[in-house]
């Protein structure tokens, strides 16, 4: 793994864990240290696009009052499985 990726895992664990509400970052935060070590870089690269997302639309994701949209879909359901949701 380079240097670049190592930063961009790591740059990835934080802004999940540190969304500004507690309720998101324990949400993302735990789901990210055991989603970002193992994933490929497309992957990656799509979870740091869905952390750019207002917290709203991803709680609402997340809680099931709304359907993800695409390319989320499979990445909520990961997040809604992981927290047994």
């Amino acid at each position: 793994m380079s240097a670049d990726e190592q930063i961009f895992r790591r740059r990835a664990l934080y802004r999940a864990a540190h969304r500004g509400t507690k309720e998101m970052d324990l949400l993302l935060g735990r789901f990210a240290a055991a989603y970002v070590p193992g994933v490929d870089s497309d992957g990656l690269r799509l979870f740091e696009t869905f952390l750019k997302l207002p917290d709203p639309l991803i709680e609402g994701w997340i809680m099931g009052s709304r359907p993800p949209e695409s390319p989320f879909a499979d990445l909520v359901q990961s997040l809604r499985r992981f927290h047994g949701l």
